[in-house]
């Protein structure tokens, strides 16, 4: 089936005795028994295929599962409580019988960062950064380091820059490492990080696969080396997604190709049109020809598609001027996530980045000035007219 098809139907109808749900139930049980002692044992031991408590799996989870290992084209899949979650357990599952060394962008997300310097470090757990874009610094850092992890974002939070995720994949295998790439901004639509050679793949659930900002959860998606590593992971620590937060995803990604097409072609037009705002200094978005990561893109992702997210610099604004251009928006909504189906704008210096020192962030070339649009399904021109409004004030 097409992707259009997939996110459709990948993951339901799953025969339960005589009877065929046409969408996947909530199954809101722990705990599970047969009619034979014998058969629980069984399960238990992974002998046979089941369920015997919802710490190690679920219907409801399976069924989204399912899904995501079909939209991503993996080996497996793992539903957990959050993003964060699920980048924890890809990095466990990549340094698992591997050198406690990472080669991470130096363009991610601010709680990444954390994650790296503040959680995996005590534990001995090196990281490294480097600018995934520059060629000869990734090759030179994986050469050096000779990590068991490599970790990047297939399209870089704020700043939209894109890595050559085969190149990588290329570099980091030559070393023995495991290439984990967080695919949040693009979702599986836009770009298969595993299809290019990653091994594993992340998803903030909570962003355009469920896609209402009702939900917390995240994906991860592997290639079948690391997959068992993964469940095992999960069934010691337990971080897993509840069955009606699976559902809800489920549920959402029915509509992932719809809504993810009219973002794209939203944030194109709000881009072509801040380009030329009197009080924008500069525009980040990837259907950019003067981007610096043009050729990449046009490798890399599905035709016609750069994205639901666009970045800008105000001009000469400095943190109290964008909280006050912030304040002004009427209908773009002043929030802390993206993806959803209403358009979020986020200031990263105040939010995703927040706990990243300044001198950081000005090496990560996120300015005071800059802002993130999370672009949504509305009327095209009722956003523009609305980020107009505010920005002249």
């Amino acid at each position: 089936m097409k992707f259009d098809s997939l996110v459709v139907h990948a993951g339901d109808r799953k025969r339960n005795g005589g009877v065929v749900a046409s969408t996947t139930p909530i199954h809101l049980g722990t705990t599970y028994f047969y009619d034979s002692a014998a058969t629980l044992d069984r399960v238990f031991g992974h002998e046979e295929e089941g369920y015997s408590y919802a710490r190690y799996n679920n219907p409801t989870a399976d069924a989204l599962e399912e899904l995501t290992t079909a939209l991503d084209g993996g080996h497996g899949s793992l539903a957990c409580a959050s993003g964060m979650a699920a980048v924890q357990v890809a990095i466990q599952a990549a340094l698992t019988d591997r050198a406690p060394r990472v080669v991470a962008s130096q363009s991610i997300y601010g709680a990444t960062v954390k994650l790296f310097d503040q959680i995996l470090e005590p534990f001995g757990i090196e990281t490294f950064y480097v600018d995934v874009c520059d060629g000869e610094a990734v090759e030179k850092a994986i050469a050096t380091r000779k990590p068991g992890c490599v970790f990047l974002e297939a399209v870089s939070n704020p700043l939209l820059r894109v890595g050559d995720i085969g190149r990588i994949a290329e570099l980091a295998h030559g070393v023995g490492a495991a290439l984990v790439v967080d695919s949040t901004f693009a979702t599986p639509m836009m770009i298969k990080p595993l299809a290019l050679g990653a091994n594993i793949v992340v998803h903030s659930a909570t962003k355009y696969l469920a896609g209402h900002g009702d939900v917390l959860g995240g994906i991860v998606v592997s290639d079948e080396e690391h997959y068992e590593t993964m469940r095992t992971i999960s069934r010691v620590t337990g971080p897993v997604l509840g069955p009606f937060e699976s559902y809800l995803t489920m549920r959402g990604i029915k509509t992932l190709a719809l809504r993810f097409g009219r973002q794209c072609e939203n944030a194109c037009r709000l881009a072509n049109q801040l380009a030329s705002h009197p009080a924008v200094e500069r525009v980040y978005y990837p259907a950019d020809p003067a981007h610096p990561d043009a050729a990449t893109i046009k490798r890399t992702f599905a035709p016609g598609l750069f994205g639901g997210m666009v970045s800008f610099e105000i001009k000469g604004a400095d943190k109290p001027a964008v909280l006050a251009f912030m304040d002004r928006l009427k209908m773009v909504v002043p929030g802390t996530s993206l993806g959803d189906v209403h358009t979020l704008l986020l200031y990263p210096a105040m939010a995703s980045h927040r706990d990243v020192s300044p001198k950081v962030r000005e090496r990560m070339g996120i300015r005071d000035n800059l802002v993130r649009v999370s672009v949504g399904i509305e009327s095209a021109d009722d956003i523009i007219a609305d980020l107009d409004q505010a920005l002249r004030g």
